[in-house]
C-alpha cells in the first residue's frame, strides 16, 4: 500500500468519524423534540455513510484492480449498479416506510458537513506545518 493510499484511507475514516459525531449531536439536540424524527435522521445518516464508504472503498477494491486488467467498463458498470441499488433502496425507504424527508435530509447532510470539516482540518494542519508550527 502506498503512502497516498494510506493517507486517503485515514481521511475517509476521519470523515466517517466526523459524520458519526455530527449525527449524534443532531440526534441529541433535536431527537427528543418534534422538529426532527429520530428514525429518519438516523436512516439518512446511515444511508449516506454506507454509500460514501462503499463509493470510497469500492474505487479501491473494484475499479483499480479491474482497470489494471484493462476492464474499466466492467468497473464502471458495477459502480452504476451500486447507484441503481441505492436509488432503489432510497425509493423503498420513502414510499414504503414513510420517512420524514426533512429529518432524512438532515441526517444525509451531516456527511457533507463532515467532509467540509475534515477538509478544513487538513488545510489548517498543512498551513500550520508549512509555517513551522504543529497542530
Amino acid at each position: 500500500m502506498g503512502v497516498m493510499e494510506a493517507a486517503a484511507k485515514k481521511m475517509i475514516l476521519r470523515i466517517e468519524l466526523w459524520h458519526g459525531i455530527l449525527l449524534a449531536i443532531l440526534l441529541a439536540t433535536f431527537g427528543q423534540g418534534t422538529f426532527l424524527d429520530p428514525t429518519a435522521l438516523i436512516a439518512g445518516g446511515v444511508f449516506m455513510g454506507i454509500n460514501f464508504f462503499l463509493l470510497a472503498y469500492g474505487l479501491a477494491w473494484i475499479l483499480r484492480p479491474l482497470a489494471g486488467k484493462g476492464r474499466v467498463k466492467t468497473g464502471i458498470g458495477l459502480l452504476i449498479l451500486k447507484i441503481a441499488i441505492f436509488l432503489g433502496l432510497l425509493s423503498t425507504l420513502f414510499f414504503r416506510f414513510k420517512l420524514d424527508a426533512v429529518s432524512f435530509a438532515a441526517g444525509f447532510s451531516t456527511l457533507i458537513i463532515a467532509i467540509v470539516l475534515e477538509t478544513i482540518r487538513v488545510t489548517v494542519k498543512v498551513g500550520a506545518s508549512s509555517n513551522g508550527t504543529s497542530v
